[in-house]
């Protein structure tokens, strides 16, 4: 049960209580899905009433905003080094190739990242307020942007608007894969009861690759016909 609530007095205690509930809610999401989270269990894991919660951040959805935001960094952070291996000495269609293998790889060991994404749009989003949303926004147009700019570094002939452009859409394809690759317990039972449905139940890291394949190299081939 949540303990009495004492009202953090100085920055330093507010901050670290926010933290704790972003710690807490990191935790959660090693034991279950997105849409399993829920405040209530999240207060009670941080010995804290639900309204108490609500006094760092306005929502459910505000602290997932915030993790997703903490994963992207990381993701970005990793990529800078893991880029640079695996396109040493490339030519380009083969770089092209070796970078969406690289981010696919990268995306398939981090699931609570892709859960994240493929939870953004369509609930994440969906109850904050403007200030927490164009917060959120900025962040992850940073992100974009860093990611964007290490591909530019590493395949210059795509040039760093279809850098950018391949970040998004790789964003999206991402979180539109897992929820694909991860179907509820009824569409599971049924792929199962009938066999003929096996094309649509997808396997997450293979589609994620080639597909993030496909993609960069349309852009790469289109850049250099234009």
């Amino acid at each position: 049960m949540p303990t009495k609530f004492q009202r953090a007095r100085s920055e330093e205690q507010r901050a670290a209580r926010r933290q704790a509930i972003l710690d807490t809610a990191a935790a959660m999401l090693t034991e279950m899905p997105v849409a399993q989270v829920t405040l209530n269990e999240l207060a009670r894991r941080v010995c804290l009433a639900k309204s108490n919660v609500l006094r760092y951040f306005e929502s459910r959805e505000a602290v997932l905003l915030e993790l997703l935001d903490d994963a992207s960094r990381e993701l970005v952070a990793h990529l800078d080094g893991a880029l640079a291996r695996a396109v040493d000495g490339a030519p380009p269609p083969e770089r092209a190739d070796r970078i969406a293998a690289c981010l696919a790889q990268a995306l398939v060991a981090r699931p609570v990242l892709c859960d994240l994404i493929g939870a953004q749009a369509a609930v994440l989003e969906r109850n904050v307020s403007p200030q927490v949303a164009a917060a959120y926004k900025r962040a992850a147009m940073a992100n974009a942007t860093a990611l964007a700019g290490q591909i530019t570094r590493h395949l210059p002939e795509l040039g760093e608007q279809d850098a950018f452009r391949f970040v998004l859409s790789a964003t999206m394809i991402s979180g539109s894969v897992w929820a694909h690759a991860h179907p509820s317990a009824a569409m599971r039972a049924a792929y199962e009861a009938d066999p003929s449905l096996a094309a649509l139940c997808v396997d997450f890291a293979p589609t994620l690759r080639e597909t993030l394949e496909v993609l960069l190299s349309g852009l790469l081939a289109r850049a250099r016909t234009s």
